[in-house]
């Protein structure tokens, strides 16, 4: 407990009055791990909710469409195929990429935090920077209809 004054006490004792003051306490709080991912959760739908969804023919129009970067075009079609049920070829490295569709491979989109990281390298290195929201909710709703 501590004390707080809320007036000068010279200035009240010399009016007459007594001397405002005003108790607290404080309590430590540690919110438990559940409390936490609620908040998380509760945030992360709030924010979902807010964002645009994707439209699957902007995300196909971007997915054929050549950018030019570095002196050369690139477009997400070039590794991947235009096709996404079919395997592609990275076209420096020539490692296979297994198809992007759901439909037929279903660990794609399966993990947030992978997709994230390939959005974060395939946009830096088709676009020339990361993709927005917009844009990944586009390529996501483009993918998911394959």
């Amino acid at each position: 407990m501590f004390e707080i004054q809320t007036s000068n006490a010279k200035t009240q004792r010399r009016e007459g009055r007594k001397a405002a003051s005003a108790r607290f306490s404080f309590t430590t709080f540690a919110p438990s791990r559940l409390c936490v991912e609620l908040f998380l959760a509760s945030a992360l739908a709030a924010a979902s909710a807010q964002a645009e969804p994707g439209s699957a023919s902007a995300g196909e129009a971007m997915w054929t469409r050549p950018f030019s970067v570095d002196g050369e075009n690139r477009s997400c079609a070039d590794c991947h195929t235009a096709d996404l049920t079919a395997a592609g070829r990275h076209v420096r490295t020539r490692k296979t990429i297994e198809p992007m569709a759901p439909s037929v491979n279903p660990q794609r989109l399966s993990d947030p935090k992978k997709v994230e990281k390939w959005f974060k390298r395939n946009c830096r290195w088709t676009l020339g920077r990361e993709c927005n929201d917009q844009e990944k909710g586009d390529f996501l709703a483009y993918i998911r209809s394959r």
